[in-house]
């Protein structure tokens, strides 16, 4: 190894040390700003965090025991809470060729064909509407009251 190597290789061990050094000194100093203690702590910045990522709802399993699950299953939505809830979303707009409420001509067809008919397209589906509409937790109950709610806005 020439002279000129071992110089290099001095200088750039040098300045190597100096940086991870530097490094270290800023991780301390940044540590140490910061004001994170250990990390069980919980600052008002954590507290806001937390805050602003927590959960917005919950997923319950139908059949499966909650308090709120009973809760809900013990009052159930009228058919204008479910319509407005749920149902609004196509039969307002006539999207995917729903018919919109208060469409006498379109409903009359629907009409004429049964309560129990159109409860059970509500509850199975039909065409372009998936089962359940977009109400995947009204109960069949509920879902006959909008039905029942959205036939007595359009007659």
């Amino acid at each position: 190894m020439s002279q000129q190597d071992k110089s290099m290789f001095t200088t750039f061990a040098a300045v190597l040390g100096f940086l991870v050094v530097l490094a270290v000194v800023f991780y301390f100093i940044a540590h140490a700003v910061s004001g994170r203690g250990g990390a069980g702590e919980n600052t008002q910045a954590t507290q806001a965090a937390d805050e602003n990522i927590k959960p917005v709802g919950s997923v319950e399993v139908a059949g499966a025991s909650s308090a709120a699950g009973g809760a809900a299953s013990a009052s159930p939505r009228s058919g204008a809470d479910v319509f407005n809830g749920a149902c609004m979303a196509c039969h307002a707009t006539g999207a995917a060729g729903a018919p919109k409420v208060g469409d006498k001509a379109a409903w009359a067809p629907r009409i004429a064909q049964g309560m129990d008919t159109l409860a059970q397209h509500a509850v199975a589906g039909i065409r372009a509407m998936p089962p359940r509409g977009t109400c995947a937790d009204c109960s069949d109950d509920e879902l006959k009251a909008a039905v029942e709610y959205m036939v007595g806005e359009s007659k």
